[in-house]
């Protein structure tokens, strides 16, 4: 295993920068707009990312439907500050950026005109982990000379890495896979923030020693491990790895960038990074968070969830979990709902727990408590049972797979093949439906992924309906009036409680 050298040869650490994208959606519910990316846009440029993640995983869904902005219009106009450093983007395979696997047509277009767009690095991954689901965006990803980064989704059934089905093997196993699928890098994808720091370093150790293409580390603070895990892994070989800026850092996103430089300066993987500069940006983003604050989890003390350590639900799932439980006025059975969501999720093949199979699997879990097993059972369930998402880890239950798909509307049996295959072409139909208010075929793709909100964006866009207030961007202004109102009312208060 390698260890840090003081003046050794130079080998140094490839940083990519996630503020833009995974920064905002894991702490602030990527809810930040585009405005507020551009004061420091050049200064991110001149810094010497790997490249900047600005887009793709929840941000499509968000941009348009919460904050009335083009998702496309993003990576364009971020391209006229942002001219040496790469963009990169999490695309979720078949799913494209979506919830639900999308037909071939749609998935090779939006490939396209998201290369057109100004992409260069596409971040590909399954929830199962199935590579077939790359097979058509990875044809599109190569024809556009752009770059392919497979991606395996890191998961656990046990406390470290082991076991009969996420073990060292299974990893090494799908590495190779990626590989031979002709991917420009790989990527190790911890969505729950659960890598233990001497599993990662003997992961990279090894995955050194069967393929040759760089190895990227994607993982979360979640749990508070994140930045051992670096540690590790850097002094392990490991290419590139995922951070921030500081004040989007830690919480459920990644770790701090300025940190680590500045625990590397002097070794031999030093990236060479202007700290100052660095500060500067932060600076920038502490001063326009304040717009962003009413989505800051604040209901624990604690920034990071030693709970995860042991229920390894991912952050966002939990949220879900809450909210579910909240409506149903049952919050109090949340102990058994992390206790079913390990039973639920083996009865299902045992899949990731990552966009979306987190979200059926939760889901589900929730039913089987409040209703009994499997008494109410989702149509996402029916179809991750019946193949439609791809091949699960392991095989799913024979006797959950008979409860669930008893009178489905495509059959008792499920399918075996490529999960698209069995899919209908879909762009014609939207075109159809959609008619004049798409103009062009980036709008065609934003109303055929997004069909109810994707027209409702497109009225605002064309100026059909006005947009709500709920869609305008807060300023800081609106800011300092809400905390003067605030302090008014707590003057009031207090004088007239004397």
């Amino acid at each position: 295993m390698n260890t840090f050298l003081e003046g050794g040869v130079k080998n140094a650490i490839s940083i990519q920068d996630n503020t833009f994208r995974d920064g905002h959606q894991s702490t602030l519910a990527t809810r930040m707009r585009t405005e507020d990316m551009l004061p420091i846009a050049e200064k991110m440029d001149e810094v010497g990312f790997w490249a900047m993640e600005v887009w793709g995983g929840a941000t499509f869904d968000t941009m348009h439907r919460f904050l009335g902005e083009d998702p496309f219009e993003r990576i364009r106009t971020l391209k006229k500050y942002i001219k040496k450093t790469p963009f990169s983007m999490l695309l979720r395979g078949q799913n494209l950026v979506g919830y639900r696997n999308y037909a071939d047509d749609v998935a090779r277009l939006f490939v396209d005109k998201t290369c057109e767009a100004g992409m260069d690095i596409f971040r590909v991954f399954d929830a199962l982990n199935d590579f077939r689901n790359f097979e058509t965006v990875v044809e599109r990803i190569k024809a556009n000379g752009k770059h392919f980064q497979g991606t395996i989704c890191y998961s656990l059934t046990e406390r470290r890495m082991g076991g009969d089905v996420f073990n060292i093997n299974y990893y090494l196993s799908k590495a190779k896979e990626i590989q031979e699928m002709g991917a420009d890098s790989l990527c190790l994808k911890d969505m729950a923030g659960i890598m233990a720091p001497f599993d990662i370093a003997k992961l990279v150790t090894e995955l050194k020693k069967v393929i040759k293409v760089p190895i990227h580390l994607h993982t979360h603070y979640t749990s508070g491990m994140a930045s051992m895990v670096y540690l590790e892994a850097i002094k392990a070989g490991v290419d590139i790895v995922d951070t921030c800026l500081a004040p989007f850092a830690l919480r459920t996103s990644q770790p701090a960038v300025e940190p680590i430089v500045a625990a590397l300066v002097g070794t031999d993987r030093d990236p060479g990074f202007d700290l100052s500069l660095l500060l500067k940006c932060g600076e920038h983003i502490e001063k326009v968070a304040p717009k962003y604050r009413d989505y800051l989890a604040k209901h624990t003390m604690s920034v990071i969830d030693t709970g995860v350590l042991i229920h390894q639900v991912p952050g966002g799932m939990i949220s879900n979990l809450v909210s579910q439980l909240k409506d149903a006025k049952a919050l109090d059975r949340l102990p058994e709902v992390y206790r079913e969501v390990a039973i639920t999720r083996r009865e299902l093949g045992t899949p990731p727990l990552v966009t979306p199979t987190s979200q059926i699997v939760g889901v589900q879990a929730v039913l089987n408590v409040l209703f009994g097993k499997y008494k109410m059972v989702t149509n996402e369930v029916k179809d991750l049972v019946y193949g439609l998402y791809g091949k699960t880890p392991t095989p799913v239950d024979p006797e959950v797979q008979k409860k669930v798909l008893k009178g489905y509307k495509r059959g008792e049996t499920p399918i075996t093949g490529r999960a698209a295959d069995y899919l209908e072409p879909e762009l014609s139909k939207a075109r159809e439906k959609i008619g004049d208010l798409a103009k062009d075929e980036f709008e065609l793709l934003i109303y055929a992924l997004y069909p109810t909100t994707g027209e409702q964006f497109l009225k605002w866009k064309h100026g059909i309906e006005k947009k709500p207030d709920s869609v305008k961007a807060k300023t800081l202004d609106d800011i300092r009036k809400e905390d003067e109102a605030m302090a008014a009312a707590l003057e009031a208060v207090c004088k007239a409680s004397l």
